[in-house]
């Protein structure tokens, strides 16, 4: 069953779902509420309760809410939903965003089953949601999700550079887009940290360079941080801080994800995507402590520590776009252990010095229910990463202040765009929730689009 199929369009024959706030049972039909006092159901937030019909079969279901009142957060509780039995369902009016309940419920129902035995799709629940405005926007964004999850998720044996450069290929294709890859020794001239960081690997390092859109439309750039595997370089991580590096991919997963969400709504810019591809593995040739790398730009880069190896492919992909002077650029990145002492795993920090954005952004991601909070570039620390011997350190000595000070070291590569933003996202759920299981996940993606197509809205017709 596609993700489309399981969103109804008819609600014929279909069984009732009713959200319930805490409190408030005596909104329900007497019989509903008889079988929700009788199990002891309180609404809580995500709770789901199956109501029993009069031939044995189900007969409809309770979600609980929470306390109230209806919020994005509370519509997208919908994801509980995906647990219902198989059948024909529809969501009853409770005052929540219908957009945002059907793709609660979307990604509620994902698996990632590439390595086992998968469920059977026909046992899979189907809602009808009322007042939907934009079906295909949803399955648009619904779609670009899980396919972010399902590239996070894989594992590097199936997704090294090479993997990363297919999916880029695929999603171009589909849309019409324009591909451009530098892979190997080719790197060398143009891009030489990323070549440093990637040379160790038996798979080549790569830039992959995606255009779409009107040459003449305001320019958007993204760049995504697409580290296949980190085992930390020679100054080699534990075993326990490489369980999940599989991840640290999960800027280019979310930069690809963006651009299928753009692209699918035609919106009236000139994207281009740029991933910087490599695995940061230990060999003969693997760049070292103490060595002293040129980038793009010119500016030199003493190596602090080979484990902070994502700056330094971001740094030469990020002068690349700045050349073009696009109107925003955007970089997403696994990028420090930092950002999630701060702020934990389902909040992403985001870095800007444009106000204006900074503030869209903000609304986008509260309007949409996508957790995003702003940190400050703060420009004192940006001492932190001076260098002896060349014109800036890849860490700060410290250990003060890590994810700020990555995204200044970020910043000073972004030449001449006119708006840039940082986002140091997590790009993983560590537990199973009402939006999903465990593992990869897609982080701010649809703040973004919802920023982006504001700016640029489609033309209508």
């Amino acid at each position: 069953m596609t993700i489309a199929e399981r969103l109804l369009s008819d609600p014929s024959d279909t069984r009732p779902v009713y959200p319930v706030f805490e409190g408030r049972l005596e909104a329900l039909p007497v019989s509903a509420r008889a079988w929700a006092e009788a199990n002891g159901f309180k609404a809580a937030a995500g709770a789901l309760l199956v109501l029993p019909g009069e031939d044995g079969r189900p007969g409809g279901a309770l979600l609980g809410l929470g306390a109230g009142p209806a919020t994005p957060e509370t519509a997208m509780l919908t994801g509980a939903l995906a647990q219902l039995p198989a059948g024909a369902w529809r969501l009853e009016e409770a005052g929540l965003e219908a957009d945002l309940a059907a793709l609660g419920f979307l990604l509620g129902g994902y698996r990632f089953e590439r390595y086992v035995k998968p469920a059977d799709p026909e046992r899979a629940p189907r809602l009808h949601v009322p007042g939907l405005a934009s079906r295909e926007r949803v399955l648009q964004a619904a779609e670009a999700i899980c396919a972010v999850r399902d590239l996070v998720n894989t594992p590097t044996n199936d997704m090294g550079p090479d993997a990363i450069e297919a999916a880029a290929r695929e999603l171009a294709g589909r849309h019409g887009a324009s591909v451009e890859v530098t892979v190997g020794e080719a790197l060398l001239p143009g891009f030489p940290m990323i070549h440093a960081v990637g040379r160790a690997s038996a798979v080549a390092p790569r830039l992959v360079d995606i255009r779409w859109g009107e040459a003449g439309a305001p320019r958007v750039t993204l760049v995504g941080k697409g580290v296949a595997f980190d085992t930390g370089g020679l100054d080699i991580k534990p075993a326990s801080g490489m369980l999940l590096m599989k991840k640290d991919m999960g800027g280019a997963a979310n930069v690809l994800g963006l651009a299928s969400m753009v692209m699918a709504a035609k919106l009236p810019v000139r994207l281009r995507v740029l991933v910087p591809a490599v695995e940061n593995a230990i060999s003969a040739n693997s760049f070292r402590p103490g060595d002293v790398l040129r980038s793009r730009q010119g500016d030199t880069v003493e190596i602090g520590n080979t484990d902070a190896e994502g700056r330094l492919i971001l740094a030469d992909a990020l002068s690349l776009a700045g050349e073009e002077e696009p109107e925003i650029l955007v970089d997403m990145a696994t990028l420090t252990g930092a950002a999630r002492v701060a702020l934990g795993p389902d909040l992403p920090p985001f870095y800007t010095d444009d106000e204006a954005l900074a503030g869209e952004i903000a609304a986008a991601a509260t309007a949409v229910h996508d957790p995003l909070w702003r940190l400050p570039l703060w420009k004192p620390y940006a001492k932190a990463l001076s260098s002896k011997i060349a014109d800036t350190n890849n860490v700060t000595a410290d250990g003060f202040a890590g994810s700020v000070t990555a995204a200044l070291f970020l910043q000073r590569f972004t030449g001449r765009a006119k708006s840039w933003v940082h986002f140091d996202i997590y790009g993983w759920r560590p537990q199973a929730g009402p939006l999903g299981p465990a593992g990869g996940e897609a982080q701010g993606i649809r703040a973004l689009y919802h920023m982006l197509a504001a700016r640029y809205p489609a033309a209508r017709g």
